[in-house]
This record gives structure tokens, C-alpha cells and sequence, in this order.
């Protein structure tokens, strides 16, 4: 006990004196230079102090901070004191440059601690070989059971289960239930529920905790399974996990697998895990960044991951402005066309990233349908047309201020009503037929609908003033 004491001491003194983090919640470098000279000073006794009562988030946010080479230095000194669930927490390519530099033996232990789907997680990200190596290392039963998560798709429901649940005969009692869960070592951290099941691993149903506790001892508990509890496959995609759980407010669910056997349990966290990831991706993917860039990478990887985009991007560039071309004559003759043109063309794009922002996540989340498609559509053209009618007074006022040619300000003001409401179809029409061919929205949509906008608005700026003004 005493030797205990000693060791706790150091941590109650570190952040006292040095809290990790400064009101507005960021980690202070104060802290992370302390725990760095620690780790060079080989200083175990605190070191292990402190991350036994850091939680798993604010490790990896440590972790984070440190110095590529004092990241696998902590994970050493600390040995099992590290909690190696902290490593989920953190960016891929950060977690994957760790695990590649300790020792498998070191790794399985860790993973040894974690639930199943924590160290699932941990693992599927390294390649083959170091999988394999670390998986060896396990225990035949721990590592049967991982790799058979490990075998099921990447993004399914099978992948990210924890493989730790209660299961209990229905022919039993709440008595005899409840004393099982008591007498039993090896529980689960967090349950919600237990499931019924025949001796096959059959589904029979669900009784919830709170419904256990309020029975009396010798209720059976087939009298309180509820057999229709919502449940999802092991191959069930997780955004459709993600979405069952906010649509009947779920904290728990069951899988099962084709034969409808009680596989796993995809708890809440591991749920709001997959929405941020969604939500993360759907935002990278509006702005033509791949879905695995992490802000650890590299220049290179950086680099080549954006360049792709990049290069669709200049071929669309290159033709909006070939429509420039079309009107080479008409903008050598009025030198206020060539300067108002680019204002059309900004404003409809702004329009149509609008409402294409706003139609992607429709389409996400399933609140945009074939049931509703013609209602939505409209309703964008409709907004489109008054921001239209809007924006045309007030760009047609500042060319006439600007230029001093009345019937400029018409020109321009018949332009931007055309490319704001070509905008407004664009955005939320070329989302739709995407998903219709099972692309990507988030991912295609951003270039096509500004190629959409440059050309229709250069085509009707210019082509309205080469017909008003008589130009040729």
C-alpha cells in the first residue's frame, strides 16, 4: 500500500502544478515538454502514474503531441500501465508508425487488454504481415475470434462488434440470471442487456437490464424476452447501423449472423465513432481531399493524394474557359465584359455549393427520396429564381455605378438570374443522378456543378450582351 502511495504521489503534484490542459481545453506544452523530459530521463515510476489516470482520449491526445520518437519510448517505459485502446484514438498513419516499431510480443499483450472490437480497430489498419505476427502471439481462442472480425467487410457491422456479451438460456430465472452475472469474472466493462439464446447460439430475444432489475427472482425470464428487439446483420453497412441506432434511439443492438445466431453487440460509442468517420469523410470528400488523409502524413502523401482532383479540376477549368473563347471579339470590343463576366460565374457557384451541400447530406441521411425528389427540386429552382431576382438589382446597380452604361446593369442582371437558378438545379440534380448510378455525391459532385456554372454563366453573360449590344 505504501509503495502504492509513493507512486501515486508524483501524478497529484504533475497536475496540480502542470495541468494538461488550459481553458479552452487544448493540451499545453508546458505538460507535454514535462512528460518528453520524463521519457528521456527514463523516468518509469512516473511515467506509469500518469497515464494510469489519464483516460484513453486525453493519452492520444498526449500521445499525439509528443515527438515521433518519444511516442514508442512511452508505450515502452510504461509497459502494462499503457493503455492500448489510447491508440485508437489517434491518426492512422501516427498509430500504424507505433505498432510497426514495438516488438509483436509487446503489441499482443496490449491488444490481450482490450475488448474485441477495440482491438479489431487496433489491428486492421496494419499490413498482412504484421498482423499475422502479432495475431500469433495471442492465445488460440483470442485470436480465432479476432480474425474472424477481421474477415468481414471493412465497413460492416461484423467488423466493428465486440465480440463480449451476456447470453442466457430463456428457461432461466432473474434469480438465476442475476446471480450468474455476479458470480461471473469475466463480464463485459459496459452491458445494456443480456440475450436469450438456445444452445446453438440461436436468437430468442433480449431483456433489458433495467426490466431484469425490476422483476422478482423468479420470473422467468422467457416471460420478459423481447423477441422483436431490433437487431442488424453482420454484414449490415455500418451507416445503416448508424442510422438504425438515431432512428429508434438504440444505446445497444445485437448482431447475428445469416443463420441467425447471436455473433456480437454494436454498442452506442463504437456508433458515434462511425458517424464522426462519416461526417469526416462526406466534408473531405466535398472538398476533393481522400478519405485516409490524416494532418500526420506526409508532404508526398499528401501531395499525391490531392493531385488526381486536382487535375480533373484544371480540365473542367480549361473548358468554362474555352467559353471565354467563343467570345474573344465580343470582350475585345467591351473591356467591361471581360471584368463583370467572373462575378456571374462566382455567384452561381456560390449558389449551386449551397444547395449541392445541402442535397448531399439529404441524401446521406435518406431525408432526400424518389418520394420527394420533384418537391425538393422545385423548391431549389424556386430559391434560386428570388436570389436570382435579388442579386440582379443589385449587381445590375453597381455595373451601371461602376461602368456608366444602363443597359449593362440588365445584361448582368438577366445573367445572374440564369446562373443562379442553373446553380440551384445543378446542385441538388447532378447529387441525385450520382446516387442513382451509385457514385459518390460527396465525392464528384463539388466539380461538375462549378463546370456547370462557369460555362452557363460566361455563356449567358456574354451571350446576352453579344445580342443586346449587337456585337459580333
Amino acid at each position: 500500500m505504501a509503495e502504492d502511495l509513493d507512486v501515486a504521489q508524483p501524478v497529484v503534484s504533475v497536475l496540480d502544478r502542470l495541468p494538461m490542459r488550459a481553458e479552452d481545453g487544448e493540451i499545453r506544452r508546458e505538460f507535454v515538454d514535462e512528460i518528453a523530459r520524463a521519457i528521456h530521463a527514463a523516468d518509469k515510476p512516473f511515467l506509469r502514474a500518469v497515464v494510469a489516470e489519464l483516460h484513453e482520449a486525453d493519452l492520444g491526445d498526449l500521445i499525439a503531441a509528443l515527438e515521433p520518437d518519444d511516442r514508442v519510448s512511452l508505450v515502452e517505459l510504461t509497459g502494462t500501465h499503457f493503455d492500448f485502446s489510447a491508440l485508437n484514438e489517434v491518426d492512422d498513419s501516427v498509430r500504424e508508425e507505433i505498432l510497426e516499431e514495438l516488438e509483436p510480443e509487446t503489441v499482443a499483450e496490449g491488444v490481450r487488454e482490450l475488448q474485441s472490437d477495440d482491438a479489431v480497430e487496433l489491428l486492421e489498419g496494419l499490413d498482412e504481415e504484421d498482423k499475422e505476427e502479432i495475431l500469433e502471439k495471442l492465445p488460440p481462442s483470442e485470436r480465432d475470434a479476432l480474425e474472424r472480425s477481421l474477415e468481414y467487410p471493412e465497413n460492416s457491422a461484423g467488423r466493428r462488434m465486440q465480440t463480449e456479451f451476456i447470453t442466457v438460456p430463456p428457461e432461466w430465472t432473474v434469480g438465476h440470471a442475476i446471480d450468474y452475472m455476479r458470480d461471473t469474472p469475466n463480464l463485459p466493462d459496459r452491458f445494456y442487456e443480456i440475450y436469450a439464446v438456445d444452445k446453438a447460439q440461436h436468437w430468442h430475444g433480449a431483456v433489458a437490464l433495467d426490466t431484469l432489475l425490476r422483476s422478482r427472482r423468479l420470473v422467468l425470464l422467457a416471460d420478459l424476452v423481447d423477441e422483436d428487439r431490433r437487431r442488424v446483420s453482420v454484414r449490415d453497412d455500418l451507416e445503416e447501423v448508424a442510422r438504425l441506432f438515431g432512428k429508434y434511439n438504440l444505446v445497444a443492438a445485437p448482431v447475428v449472423d445469416i443463420e441467425n445466431r447471436l455473433v456480437g453487440v454494436i454498442t452506442i460509442d463504437d456508433v458515434v465513432d462511425v458517424i464522426e468517420e462519416e461526417a469526416d469523410e462526406d466534408l473531405k470528400a466535398l472538398g476533393g481531399v481522400t478519405s485516409d488523409e490524416e494532418l500526420s502524413d506526409s508532404v508526398w502523401t499528401i501531395a499525391k493524394g490531392r493531385f488526381n482532383w486536382l487535375l480533373v479540376n484544371l480540365a473542367t477549368a480549361f473548358l468554362a474557359s474555352s467559353v471565354l473563347g467563343l467570345f474573344e471579339g465580343q470582350l475585345e470590343k467591351m473591356v467591361a465584359l471581360a471584368v463583370l463576366a467572373p462575378i456571374v460565374a462566382s455567384q452561381g457557384g456560390n449558389a449551386a455549393t449551397q444547395t449541392m451541400t445541402v442535397a448531399v447530406r439529404a441524401l446521406a441521411t435518406r431525408e432526400l427520396g424518389s418520394n420527394n425528389a420533384f418537391r425538393v427540386v422545385m423548391r431549389e429552382g424556386l430559391v434560386g429564381l428570388v436570389n436570382g431576382l435579388a442579386f440582379a438589382v443589385i449587381t445590375g446597380i453597381a455595373a451601371v455605378l461602376w461602368f456608366k452604361i444602363p443597359a449593362l446593369g440588365v445584361v448582368i442582371g438577366l445573367a445572374i438570374i440564369c446562373n443562379l437558378v442553373a446553380g440551384a438545379l445543378g446542385g441538388i440534380l447532378i447529387p441525385m443522378v450520382l446516387e442513382r448510378v451509385r457514385a459518390d455525391p460527396a465525392v464528384a459532385s463539388g466539380t461538375f456543378v462549378t463546370t456547370i456554372t462557369d460555362v452557363v454563366g460566361f455563356f449567358s453573360f456574354l451571350g446576352i450582351a453579344t445580342l443586346w449590344f449587337g456585337l459580333k
